[in-house]
């Protein structure tokens, strides 16, 4: 016999089902990624309507039968409307919902990835930040809490902890001045960019967002992470793809201007 359960989450990705129904992804404190329909959620009026889209996070009541949940009812706490309003933002976030998506299983814990999927989606609708340097920051924290982040801490080959001014990709993480030589694909980064890293990796969730770097600092970080996610992560994320687009396009309009 199936029961009912209640599980907080956020809404990662939505199919139609049918005429009326949705099948959605969530990620939930309790019980990983899980799949769950949603009967009847595209119609009209619905009270699964809102409740069942993209970015929406609350209390979600789930009946889990044999092999399937189906939403029952839902809380919402947070829309996060903003991010629909906004294009600039939208790209962003919806990347981040498919880089947790990539990453999660179901019955795992992920409340670290959902926690920081949560506070990376507020840092994005706040004007306090630059969103490039969030999604830096969000890719590094991911792939930390997931065991996946490069050493920043000490030299690769000697252990050295002072005056890390190398990274090498391949090798993954950091190099002190006498052993640079030890990597073919070294490359020079400012003490700041390494220290950002650091803490980054190190810090809270909740204290991620409490800083701004200098515009060198987060040419190199975006570099870093495009580097590092390309040998250790190296999928092709569709939403990236978009998001780097109206980058360009972006980029295009302001010089233009």
């Amino acid at each position: 016999m199936g029961q009912n359960i209640v599980v907080t989450g956020m809404v990662l990705q939505v199919m139609p089902i049918g005429e009326y129904d949705k099948r959605i992804t969530l990620l939930t404190k309790e019980r990983g990624k899980i799949t769950a329909f949603a009967r009847g959620a595209r119609r009209p009026n619905n009270q699964l309507l809102a409740a069942t889209n993209p970015f929406s996070f609350g209390e979600f009541e789930l009946f889990e039968g044999r092999s399937s949940y189906t939403v029952a009812k839902a809380t919402i706490q947070n829309y996060f409307r903003e991010l629909t309003e906004n294009f600039d933002v939208t790209y962003y976030g919806f990347y981040f919902l498919e880089f947790a998506d990539y990453y999660c299983q179901e019955n795992n814990d992920e409340r670290e990835m959902l926690k920081l999927l949560y506070q990376s989606l507020r840092a994005l609708i706040s004007a306090s930040y630059d969103n490039r340097l969030v999604r830096s920051v969000f890719e590094l924290k991911a792939l930390a809490i997931n065991g996946e982040a490069p050493n920043v801490f000490s030299c690769l080959k000697c252990g050295e902890k002072e005056k890390l001014r190398y990274f090498s990709v391949k090798r993954g993480g950091a190099l002190c001045e006498a052993c640079k030589g030890e990597a073919a694909d070294v490359i020079q980064v400012d003490e700041s960019t390494m220290y950002t890293m650091q803490y980054v990796i190190s810090a809270r969730i909740e204290k991620l967002y409490r800083f701004t770097v200098s515009d060198k600092v987060l040419e190199e970080l975006q570099h870093l992470m495009k580097d590092y996610l390309h040998v250790y992560v190296g999928h092709p994320f569709k939403s990236l793809k978009i998001l780097l687009e109206a980058e360009k396009l972006s980029s295009i309009d302001d010089f233009t201007g």
